[in-house]
């Protein structure tokens, strides 16, 4: 892999966008693409020759595995071991959505991956330096009723917010989990509920749409705000007023 800021999209001849859609970064939306695969829901047309979006599947490596299959190619060791730890995190182990056909795919992969270098991968998710935010959530975490709360200040990665969230769904009694951060001079919200008649796409859209992009699926979804925006619209961005503003849309 190679970072985008590194790569001359001029040197290709296809640009093909996966498990994303070009609302969810400014950079790919500066693409025009041949291909668009993704499992988020579709927020609008878009403009490209081939575009393949399952809102209903619970991950994307679902639909690259039905690809494969579909023209008669066995997946590498390595490539089935990739894909089969994907179905297992987008779905939480099945227990965050998926249908039949993550299943189904999940069964395909499962004889050609190695279990050993599954349970490396999965072992090794975060770095030692990583614990400190989940201190920090300990330590900041907001307890209602209604469920969880924790802002992490500025964060290296938003997957930080990512796996933090996912942490805090193994407490029992939590209907709703709202961890945010700051990455890249944007508010990240990732919002995530135990799954008992709650759409936590639907809420994402309703408290974050106007400010930037916002959506997921019912069980896991993600907002992210420019700070340049808030501030714009006379919100400060201090972590303080941050708080404040993202528990004031939540509700919480």
């Amino acid at each position: 892999m190679i970072h985008i800021d590194k790569v001359d999209s001029n040197n290709f001849n296809r640009r093909i966008l996966v498990d994303s859609q070009p609302q969810h970064s400014e950079i790919f939306e500066s693409f025009t693409y041949d291909a668009i695969i993704d499992h988020h829901p579709q927020v609008k047309d878009w403009n490209a020759p081939y575009i393949d979006i399952r809102p209903h599947y619970g991950a994307n490596s679902t639909i690259m595995t039905e690809y494969l299959r579909g023209v008669g190619i066995k997946p590498s060791m390595r490539l089935a071991t990739a894909l089969l730890y994907a179905i297992k995190t987008d779905t939480a182990n099945f227990e965050r959505g998926g249908i039949e056909e993550d299943v189904k795919q999940f069964r395909y992969l499962f004889r050609y991956a190695n279990m050993n270098l599954l349970k490396k991968i999965e072992k090794s998710e975060f770095s030692v330096n990583d614990l400190s935010y989940f201190q920090t959530a300990l330590e900041n975490r907001i307890v209602t009723p209604k469920g969880i709360y924790a802002h992490l200040g500025k964060v290296p990665s938003a997957d930080i917010c990512v796996q933090v969230a996912d942490f805090f769904t193994r407490a029992h009694g939590l209907g709703w989990i709202f961890i945010s951060g700051i990455y890249e001079e944007k508010a990240i919200i990732i919002i995530r509920n135990d799954g008992d008649r709650k759409d936590a796409g639907k809420l994402a859209r309703l408290a974050f749409g106007e400010y930037g992009y916002a959506g997921g699926h019912q069980g896991a979804a993600r907002a992210e705000i420019p700070l340049d925006l808030l501030e714009e619209k006379g919100k400060k961005s201090s972590c303080f007023s941050l708080e404040s503003f993202i528990r004031k849309l939540l509700r919480f």
